[in-house]
């Protein structure tokens, strides 16, 4: 639920939406959303004074009070491939 919810909404603000990896650990109570993008677009993950995050962390809190569950995003940086 959270996953699909996080995909669609970071996917649309990013330039390299096939390189989005969102994984999802449920606990009872707790669900750990841990979001990969690639290090060019941490900045628009991020946003100015990190407003989007924030915006994003306050759609999956709203989320978690309908289904009674707290939600914890974690944002991973996606290694640059090394041209070789």
């Amino acid at each position: 639920m959270f996953k699909d919810l996080i995909e669609y909404i970071v996917k649309s603000l990013v330039d390299y939406p096939d390189q989005v990896v969102v994984q999802e650990v449920t606990g009872e109570t707790v669900v750990i959303v841990e979001l990969t993008v690639m290090e060019e677009d941490l900045g628009k993950i991020i946003g100015r004074y990190g407003r989007t995050l924030k915006a994003i962390r306050s759609v999956l809190y709203t989320a978690g009070l309908q289904a009674n569950k707290k939600v914890i995003l974690e944002l991973i940086e996606h290694p640059r491939l090394e041209a070789q």
